[in-house]
């Protein structure tokens, strides 16, 4: 069947392949096809040998390792997209010792032809996507995809990737920031209770001031969600006028203006402009709402008022724990006097954050340690010459007496970051003890300069004080089932306010809410006339009257029982007793979401918030809006939604491994 090697006018002999691959194929009886020794599967003959290699590494990975009848292992030539000169080399001679081993060589060597390379199989796009969902994830613009350095690490990867430019990966960030903020508007008018809402501030590295929104509420399973709303700017010149208009602007949007029942502030001035115009607007259409400050900010200005004296002093304290957190041979020396001196066990490297924590911590350092602190430093000044770093005895006396001072604020601040769940009436707790401290300390003291710390945290509270205390923090502070009217702050707790709070609970949770519900009649169904509307009026006016006996009996009922203990989660305390008050467990809703911190008090005690402020201060006015919407709403529960698709991030992942499947798998409507 050859054709003829001689004439001019005979085809060309037909050269035969060779491939590492062919080795794993046998050729058909048909001789019109090849089979897979490992899995049968046919080829035809004329499949070129890189679709042969691509089954071999989809199929039977590591294939490479195993003998073929009297063919030796050979070297590993799976995973690669495309294989260097030297690796061919040094497969070709693999081959070509392992041919030598079952029949003799010709002397004549045949030069074989190059291997094709591999296409991959890595769809570009889905590259681009994750580097997408990781820009977000990072709080990274998008002009990122253009750093030269990240460009080589793909093409490292993969050769023929390209990145997206930034402008369209600008566009798709701000598509899906559309498509998830629809989502999160037809979401929120599920939401059947009250809805709080927080602010904060900050200013980026543009000197441009952003407002971020946030929506909480109790969901019906008794669990509290919050939402980013949006980040706005702020326009110039930044007062109270733009913020309301701004923030107005956000809720109506959202189509929650209606429903917003209190605002947490970052107590600023003009943002408590802003909300007390939003109470009037709101209170004109007969909407009851109400603002308050945030007592984590509070708190952390009179921690900044405590501290204030001895910044100098911590200075040099904060210089000694960075070196020393640098020096490998300075912490190991500080570990060994803290044995020899028996000042404790201490957790290196040292907390160094420029929040509370760090500060507290520096504090710590001296009162405790103060023996190992000056040995380490001894030490190194024998080294290295003179440091600043050495406290005089005065020094000394002054971080002793503050520390003791603020050790309970301390203790305050880190139950109020790890409280699961910091409730008005939770957060007046811990306030109230803060206060008490602060007035037995300024009556107590004889020390003028700890006096005066003493007076400027007064204000501080007395301020707080009068711009929180309402019947609406009263109402919400009594409805946490481990604060009740027991532990609730005595300036805050009175027959007033509990008046108040009682016939608001009647007026809007008793006859209204449960008008058709609760009693069982309802006046504009009825068809009837004459005296039969009349009585059937008469009865529903009695059933109201006893309803609203009832309703009234669940208040006093739940007052008159002993608080919970104050370890109990108030959510799930209710969860299981909104049977037993059903009425005052839907006002319990509605107070208990709102929020007696501006935004998580970690952010603002702990080194979490430089990580936090660090990625606010870096973003651009291109994309900080979508990009911080983005990544809150993924962290909140959001699909990553792209006009109507969602794309499944760990699915496309996983999905890498069979790539036929990437499409179905990883993008659906």
């Amino acid at each position: 069947m050859a054709a003829s090697s001689s004439g001019h006018g005979s085809k060309p002999k037909k050269k035969t392949m060779k491939s590492l691959y062919l080795q794993f194929f046998e050729t058909a009886p048909d001789e019109k096809s090849r089979i897979c020794k490992l899995c049968k599967k046919r080829y035809c003959m004329t499949t070129a040998t890189g679709n042969l290699g691509k089954h071999l590494n989809n199929r039977h990975p590591g294939y490479c390792q195993l003998s073929d009848g009297d063919t030796a292992q050979t070297t590993t030539i799976s995973g690669m997209f495309s294989r260097s000169k030297r690796s061919q080399s040094l497969a070709r001679r693999a081959q070509a010792q392992s041919q030598s081993q079952v029949q003799p060589q010709p002397l004549a060597l045949v030069k074989p032809h190059p291997q094709p390379k591999v296409k991959p199989v890595i769809d570009i796009d889905h590259v681009n996507w994750l580097l997408l969902r990781w820009l977000i994830s990072s709080s990274l613009p998008p002009s990122t995809l253009e750093d030269s350095m990240l460009i080589d690490s793909c093409k490292y990867l993969n050769p023929p990737v390209q990145l997206w430019p930034k402008e369209k990966a600008h566009e798709i960030t701000l598509q899906v920031f559309r498509s998830m903020k629809e989502d999160v508007k037809a979401f929120l008018q599920l939401v059947s209770s009250r809805l709080s809402i927080t602010l904060d501030f900050w200013t980026s590295y543009e000197q441009i001031i952003y407002l971020s929104v946030k929506c909480h509420w109790i969901d019906e399973s008794w669990a509290l969600q919050k939402v980013l709303l949006d980040v706005c700017r702020i326009p110039y010149p930044c007062t109270g006028p733009e913020i309301l208009h701004v923030l107005m602007n956000v809720l109506q949007e959202f189509n929650i203006d209606s429903k917003i029942l209190a605002c947490t502030h970052n107590n600023s001035q003009h943002a408590i402009h802003a909300c007390h115009e939003l109470r009037q607007e709101l209170e004109s259409r007969k909407l009851p709402f109400c603002y308050i400050p945030c007592a984590a900010q509070t708190l952390k200005t009179i921690i900044e008022d405590g501290l204030e004296n001895v910044r100098p002093v911590l200075s040099k304290i904060r210089e000694f724990i960075l070196e020393t957190n640098s020096n490998q041979e300075m912490m190991e020396d500080f570990k060994h006097w803290t044995e020899v001196y028996q000042e404790g066990s201490w957790k290196l490297p040292f907390e160094h954050s420029a929040n509370w924590s760090g500060d507290y911590n520096m504090l710590d350092v001296v009162k405790k340690a103060p023996n190992a602190m000056d040995s380490t430093i001894k030490k190194v000044e024998g080294i290295f010459g003179p440091r600043d770093w050495v406290l005089s005895s005065t020094e000394k006396s002054a971080i002793n007496s503050l520390h003791s001072y603020l050790e309970p604020f301390y203790k305050t601040t880190t139950n109020l970051c790890t409280c699961k769940l910091p409730t008005v009436g939770l957060v007046f707790f811990y306030m109230d003890h803060v206060f008490e401290l602060i007035n037995v300390c300024h009556d107590s003291t004889h020390q003028e300069w700890l006096k005066k710390i003493a007076s400027n945290m007064s204000k501080r509270s007395h301020t707080f004080t009068s711009q929180a205390y309402n019947i609406y923090t009263f109402t919400a502070a009594i409805l946490d089932p481990r604060i009740k009217g027991e532990l609730i702050p005595e300036t805050l707790n009175s027959t007033s306010n509990l008046e108040d709070a009682r016939n608001h609970f009647v007026r809007d949770y008793s006859s209204n809410t449960f008008e058709t519900v609760g009693n069982g009649y309802s006046t504009q169904d009825t068809t009837e006339v004459g005296d039969a509307f009349s009585f059937a009026e008469e009865i529903v006016r009695k059933r109201r009257r006893v309803s609203m006996i009832t309703a009234a009996d669940e208040l006093s009922q739940y007052l008159a029982e002993p608080p919970a203990q104050i370890s109990t989660d108030a959510l799930e305390w209710w969860k299981g007793h909104s049977s037993r008050y059903p009425r005052l467990s839907l006002m319990a809703r509605d107070f208990l979401a709102i929020q007696g911190t501006s935004l998580d008090p970690e952010e603002l005690f702990t080194s979490k918030g430089d990580f936090m402020h660090k990625q606010q201060y870096c973003l651009p006015l291109s994309s900080i809006q979508a990009t911080l919407c983005i990544k809150s709403w993924m962290q909140s529960g959001y699909q990553f939604n792209f006009q109507s698709t969602i794309i499944d991030f760990e699915r496309l992942v996983k999905s890498a491994i069979a790539p036929d499947t990437l499409d179905a798998l990883s993008f659906h409507e």
